[in-house]
């Protein structure tokens, strides 16, 4: 039994306890994700399965290092927020998992601010400004198109205990899909913050991976434009390393697909194994 409780992502004194609770707000959780996710998450076995190894998981625990953390002063009894980034390729599901924990961290009565990287994108006007310095960054994306200060002056806000924080937002609709900026979002008391994006937490590569630089860099042009955006980097993964407390790239296995199978699915990894947290 207490391999099995071990296995299963609680400990041995305290499966029980950890059991029901869980199954508590699987009880409560299930039915709104159903009807709220249910355009996006067509398969409801996927959605209980997922739920419970690893939504369910990472909301607890992200409610447990929070509770953890020290109190922000001697005159307050409210505890500093905790910032959680998720990083993963892109269309592996951080929005949605973001989207999905938020709403498990409300039952859990935490207020919770979901921020994408894409929130942090500089203003379509900016970006064409950059276009004419640096005609290669005519699509978003690349590090050097976000507003560094704009992320670091938010997450100092956070740090600092801010009742009232003024949340950059972004809509990649405008401007025929090339997106712009939009009015910020004013958002009052957060306990946890979850920030997704596709390089959040990377960190630039030595000089001496692109001596030998696999595919898709190909041509000497290739190559100087992936340099030029490792050491743009350098600064942009201020934003998602030095400010989080913890952050998880999101692990996934290709399963159920034969050789002739097209129709692939990504499957979350066992939220029990944990490989994929990194305490700072």
């Amino acid at each position: 039994m207490p391999e099995r409780a071990r296995s299963l992502g609680f400990a041995a004194d305290n499966a029980r306890g950890a059991i029901q609770q869980k199954a508590e707000l699987l009880a409560v959780v299930y039915p709104k994700l159903q009807q709220l996710w249910q355009h996006r998450l067509s398969e409801s076995e996927q959605l209980l399965v997922t739920l419970w190894r690893l939504w369910l998981p990472l909301a607890l625990q992200l409610k447990e290092r929070r509770l953890a953390l020290p109190v922000r002063g001697a005159r307050s009894q409210r505890r500093r927020p905790l910032i959680q980034g998720i990083v993963g390729p892109q269309g592996t599901g951080k929005t949605l998992l973001a989207a999905v924990v938020q709403s498990i961290l409300r039952e859990l009565n935490e207020s919770c601010l979901t921020l994408s990287l894409d929130d942090l994108y500089k203003s379509y006007a900016e970006r064409q400004a950059l276009l004419q310095q640096d005609p290669r960054l005519i699509w978003r994306g690349p590090p050097g198109t976000h507003d560094i200060a704009a992320g670091l002056a938010l997450f100092e806000q956070v740090r600092q205990g801010s009742e009232t924080l003024v949340v950059p937002r972004f809509d990649k609709s405008l401007h025929g899909g090339a997106g712009d900026r939009i009015a910020p979002e004013v958002v009052e008391s957060v306990d946890i913050v979850l920030f997704e994006g596709w390089f959040v937490g990377a960190r630039p590569v030595p000089e001496t991976a692109f001596r030998q630089a696999p595919p898709p860099m190909m041509t000497l042009e290739d190559w100087e434009f992936a340099r030029d955006c490792n050491d743009r980097l350098g600064l942009t993964c201020r934003c998602g390393s030095n400010w989080t407390d913890c952050w998880c790239c999101f692990p996934w296995t290709i399963a159920g697909a034969s050789s002739g199978d097209r129709k692939r699915r990504l499957k979350c990894a066992p939220w029990a194994n944990r490989p994929w947290m990194r305490q700072r």
